[in-house]
């Protein structure tokens, strides 16, 4: 039972009881994709990484080919672009978008938070910007962005292959385009 409010003739009565009756509907589970079966042949990728907090980033960087490179992307189809922090990778991706140059856009940066509320401007930032510009390119733009506590928390999101994020980001952009061809091409 669920309860209603009446309304008539401009005052509200006193809640109804009514009865709500919720249908089964059959669910569809996606099935995880497996991943051998996606490839980054004849696809081609930008990677928009910050470089603050550089020797984390990079790691991620390594990460994001490394993944291309195991899903096979051909010689020459991944470029990468550093722009100085985190704030500067929307634009950057955006541009790179919009170029028509690639199907998918990497962003990469590593945001750790200090004592000052610096962080959340930067990560909410750095967040929203790459998601519009995802929307307004129509590109996959891909949310490689480690925000943490602590360097320990980033160094630990940026480790060995299935350990970082720039590797995950880039599996998900491979993913993201295999499926785009698929369905929309």
């Amino acid at each position: 039972m669920a309860l209603a409010f009446v309304f008539s003739h401009r005052r509200w009565l006193a809640p109804a009881a009514t009865c709500v009756t919720i249908r089964r509907l059959p669910i569809q589970k996606s099935q995880p994709k497996d991943q051998n079966d996606l490839s980054a042949k004849g696809f081609r990728f930008a990677i928009v990484a910050s470089r603050w907090n550089d020797a984390i980033v990079s790691r991620l960087i390594d990460g994001a080919l490394a993944a291309l490179t195991q899903r096979e992307a051909n010689e020459g189809a991944v470029h990468i672009f550093r722009v100085p922090g985190a704030f500067e990778i929307p634009l950057c991706a955006q541009k790179a978008a919009a170029s028509g140059k690639f199907d998918a856009v990497i962003c990469l940066a590593v945001i750790i938070r200090g004592d000052t509320p610096h962080f959340e401007y930067i990560a909410a930032t750095a967040a929203r910007g790459i998601s519009d510009a995802g929307l307004r390119t129509g590109v996959p733009l891909l949310f490689g962005v480690i925000t943490a506590d602590n360097i320990q928390q980033a160094n630990e999101r940026a480790g060995d292959d299935k350990n970082n994020k720039g590797y995950e980001a880039a599996m998900a952009a491979v993913e993201v385009v295999n499926l785009y061809r698929e369905r929309f091409a």
